[in-house]
C-alpha cells in the first residue's frame, strides 16, 4: 500500500478540500493537502531506500481495456527512476504547499488553489509512476488540465485567461506527437506495457511504415521523432516554447512548481524514460541533441534583455530544460536527470524568492523599480544567493555539479551536431552568468529604490514564506556533495536507464569522485567562462553603468529582437492566429453552413418533405385507385414472367 498511497494520498486531498471548499475552515483547507503531500514525499524517501537495495517493483492495481489478445491494466512501475523524480516532486511540492499558505492569504480562491495544487501533483506522480504509454498520456493530459487551471486561475484577468489558453492550445500540438508516436510504436509492438516495448526495441528498429506509396521510413525513428514532440511541448523547447514565459500570469507558487518540478520536467522525464528505444534512433537523438543545445543558449540569450522578475527566471528555465534535452541527445540520460533533479530544488528558490519581493513591494514585478533589498530582506536575499550561485554552476552548488557534468558529456561525444552542441552549452554558460548577476544586482543591490522605501514588512508573512525559501536552499548549496558520486559516477540508474555500447558517449569521463570532479571545476573553461559572465554583468550594472547606455544604441536591434523572442510571438499573433481564423471561418461558412447545414441537415430534410408529399398524393382512399394500381402490377408482372419464359 505505500506506493500506492504515494500516488493516491494528494488526489484524495485534492477532492476532499474541492467538495468542502465552501464549508472547511480554512486550516483545514490548508493543512489536508500539505499533509497529504508531506506523506507522499516521506513514503517516496521509504520507497528510494527500499530501490538502492531491491529490484524495480510493478503493481497492477486494476484490468483496465481488455479487446481480443490486445489487455491494457492499470498498474504502477517503481524503479530507480521513478523513486528519484517521486522525490523531487513531492518534496518540492511540498515546499510550494507550505509557501502558499502566506503567499495566498488573502486571495478569495484560497481553497480551490489549494486543491488545484494538490491535483497537480498527483497527475504528476501519475506520469512518473505509469508502466504503460495509455497510463502515461493520461498522467500526461492530467498535466496539462492542472496548468491550464492554475495559469488562468485568476480568471478574471484577460492576460491570465490568454496565457492559459495559449499554454493549453500549444501543448495540444505536442501531445498530438505524442499520441501519433505512441499509436505508431503500440502498433509496431503489439502492445502498450513498457516492459514488451522496450525488450521489442530491437526489433522494432527494423521495421519499415510506409508513410506514402513507395515512400517507407524505419518505423523506431519516426515513433521516436513522434514521442519527442510531445517532450518539446511539455518542456517548452523550440518553437514549442512559446507558451512557458507567458505561464507567469499565475500566481508565484505555481510558477515554481511548473518549472521546477512538474510540468516541464514531465518530457525530459518521458524521453529519458523512453532511452530503450531513443538508443537504437541514432537519427532521432540527433534531433534532441541540437533542438536541446539551440534552447540552451537562444532562450538564455532572451533573459537578458527581460525587465519582469518572473519572467527571467522563467527564460532561464527554458535554457536549462535545453541543457538537459542535450545531455539526453548524447544518450547521458543520467546526468540529464541529475540535472532535472537538482535544477527542481534551485530553480524553485529562485521562483519563491522572487514571488516573496513581489509580495514586499505590494505585487511589483518590474526590476527596474528594485534595488536595494537586500539590507531590508536579509534572509530572502541570501537564499536567491544561494539560487543564482547554483543557477550559475559555481563550483561547490549543486548546480555545477549537475551542469558540469552535463556540458563535459556533450563536449566529449562524437556525434555528428555535438561540436555545435558543445559550443551552444559553453556559450550558454556565461549568458547563464550574465543574467543571474544581472538578476541579483539589480534587485538586491544598487541603490534603493521609491518601491522599497515604502516596504510595510522586512520579511513578508514570516515562516510559511521564509521557511521553504531556506528549506530548498540547503539543497540547493549542499546536495550535490552527498548525491553526485551515487548518482552519476555509481551507476544509480542501472536496470532503469540504457546506453547501448556503440554510444559511447553517454558515460563521459568526470573523475574518480566528487572531491576530484569539484578541483577539477575550479580551472575548467566553464568556471571561467562563468566568471566572465558574472563579472561582465556587474561591470555593466555596478561598476560602469554608464558603459551600458552608451553601449546601447548599437545594440538597438538585437535588443529588441530578444524583447520580442525572435519575433515568435508575433508571428503567432499577426500570421498564424489571423491565417487559422480565416481557415476556420472559411470551413464555417462552407463546410458547416453549405455542406453539413445545407446538403445533410437540411437537404435530407427537404427529401423526407419531397418523398412523404409524394407518398401522401398516392394515398386518396379510392378503393377505384387501388384496384387500378393493382390490376397494373398483375399485368406487369404477367409480362415480365412471359419474357423471361421466352
Amino acid at each position: 500500500m505505500m506506493y500506492e498511497a504515494i500516488l493516491f494520498a494528494p488526489l484524495c486531498a485534492a477532492a476532499l478540500v474541492a467538495l468542502g471548499a465552501r464549508v472547511l475552515p480554512r486550516t483545514v483547507v490548508h493543512g489536508l493537502p500539505i499533509l497529504a503531500v508531506g506523506l507522499s514525499a516521506v513514503l517516496s524517501i521509504v520507497a528510494l531506500l527500499e530501490q538502492l537495495g531491491g529490484e524495480p517493483v510493478r503493481i497492477k492495481l486494476l484490468d483496465w481495456l481488455s479487446i481480443g489478445g490486445f489487455e491494457l491494466s492499470f498498474g504502477l512501475l517503481i524503479d530507480r527512476l521513478t523513486a528519484l523524480m517521486a522525490c523531487v516532486v513531492t518534496w518540492v511540492s511540498l515546499a510550494v504547499h507550505v509557501y502558499t499558505v502566506g503567499y495566498m492569504r488573502d486571495d478569495p480562491g484560497y481553497a480551490r488553489f489549494f486543491a488545484l495544487i494538490a491535483f497537480f501533483t498527483s497527475a504528476m506522480l501519475l506520469l512518473v509512476m505509469a508502466d504503460n504509454f495509455m497510463q502515461l498520456f493520461v498522467g500526461w493530459e492530467a498535466v496539462g488540465l492542472a496548468s491550464y487551471l492554475l495559469i488562468g486561475f485568476w480568471f478574471k484577468r484577460p492576460s491570465a485567461n490568454f496565457a492559459s489558453l495559449k499554454a493549453f492550445l500549444v501543448n495540444r500540438i505536442g501531445d498530438l506527437g505524442l499520441l501519433l508516436g505512441i499509436a505508431l510504436i503500440g502498433g509496431a509492438a503489439g502492445s502498450l506495457d513498457y516492459a514488451v516495448v522496450f525488450s521489442g526495441a530491437p526489433g522494432l528498429a527494423e521495421q519499415q511504415i510506409t508513410v506514402w506509396p513507395g515512400v517507407s521510413l524505419p518505423a523506431l525513428d519516426l515513433g521516436c521523432v513522434l514521442l519527442f514532440v510531445g517532450a518539446m511541448g511539455k518542456s517548452a523547447q523550440m518553437p514549442l516554447h512559446i507558451w512557458l514565459p507567458d505561464s507567469m500570469e499565475g500566481p508565484t507558487p505555481i510558477s515554481a512548481l511548473i518549472h521546477a518540478a512538474t510540468m516541464v520536467t514531465a518530457g525530459v522525464f518521458m524521453v529519458a524514460r523512453m532511452s530503450p528505444l531513443f538508443e537504437y534512433s541514432p537519427f532521432a537523438l540527433s534531433l534532441v541533441l541540437a533542438v536541446g543545445a539551440t534552447t540552451a543558449l537562444a532562450t538564455g540569450l532572451v533573459a537578458i534583455v527581460q525587465q519582469d522578475i518572473k519572467r527571467i527566471v522563467a527564460w532561464s528555465t527554458l535554457s536549462q530544460l535545453g541543457y538537459m534535452m542535450a545531455g539526453i541527445g548524447v544518450s547521458a540520460y543520467s546526468v540529464a536527470i541529475y540535472h532535472l533533479f537538482t535544477h527542481a530544488f534551485f530553480k524553485a528558490l529562485l521562483f519563491l524568492a522572487a514571488g516573496a519581493v513581489i509580495v514586499a513591494l505590494h505585487h511589483e514585478q518590474d526590476i527596474r523599480r528594485m534595488g536595494g533589498l537586500c539590507r531590508r530582506m536579509p534572509i530572502t536575499y541570501t537564499t536567491a544567493l544561494i539560487g543564482t550561485l547554483a543557477l550559475a554552476g559555481i563550483p561547490g552548488t549543486a548546480g555545477f555539479f549537475s551542469k558540469d557534468a552535463l556540458i563535459s558529456a556533450v563536449t566529449q561525444s562524437t556525434g555528428p551536431v555535438s561540436a555545435y552542441a558543445g559550443w551552444c552549452l559553453l556559450a550558454g554558460v556565461a549568458v547563464t552568468a550574465f543574467y543571474s548577476a544581472r538578476f541579483l544586482l539589480v534587485v538586491f543591490h544598487g541603490r534603493e529604490t521609491e518601491a522599497a522605501s515604502h516596504m510595510t514588512e522586512r520579511e513578508p508573512r514570516g515562516r510559511w514564506m521564509l521557511g521553504p525559501l531556506v528549506f530548498l536552499a540547503v539543497p540547493s548549496l549542499l546536495i550535490g556533495w552527498f548525491t553526485f558520486q551515487p548518482v552519476v559516477l555509481g551507476g544509480y540508474f542501472a536496470g532503469s536507464l540504457v546506453n547501448l555500447a556503440e554510444s559511447g558517449s553517454g558515460a563521459p569521463d568526470l573523475g574518480a569522485g566528487t572531491l576530484d570532479f569539484f578541483v577539477h571545476g575550479l580551472y575548467s573553461p566553464v568556471f571561467l567562462l562563468a566568471v566572465l559572465g558574472g563579472l561582465s554583468a556587474w561591470a555593466l550594472y555596478e561598476w560602469k553603468p554608464r558603459w551600458r547606455r552608451r553601449a546601447g544604441p548599437a545594440l538597438r536591434v538585437p535588443k529588441r529582437l530578444l524583447e520580442l523572442g525572435y519575433g515568435f510571438d508575433p508571428l503567432l499573433e499577426r500570421a498564424v492566429i489571423p491565417s487559422a481564423q480565416g481557415l476556420a471561418r472559411g470551413a464555417a461558412d462552407q463546410a458547416d453552413a453549405r455542406f453539413i447545414d445545407g446538403l445533410l441537415v437540411n437537404g435530407l430534410a427537404r427529401t423526407i418533405r419531397w418523398g412523404s408529399g409524394v407518398m401522401r398524393r398516392l394515398q386518396t382512399g379510392l378503393l377505384y385507385h387501388y384496384a387500378f394500381v393493382m390490376v397494373t402490377a398483375i399485368c406487369l408482372l404477367i409480362a415480365w414472367v412471359i419474357l423471361v419464359l421466352d
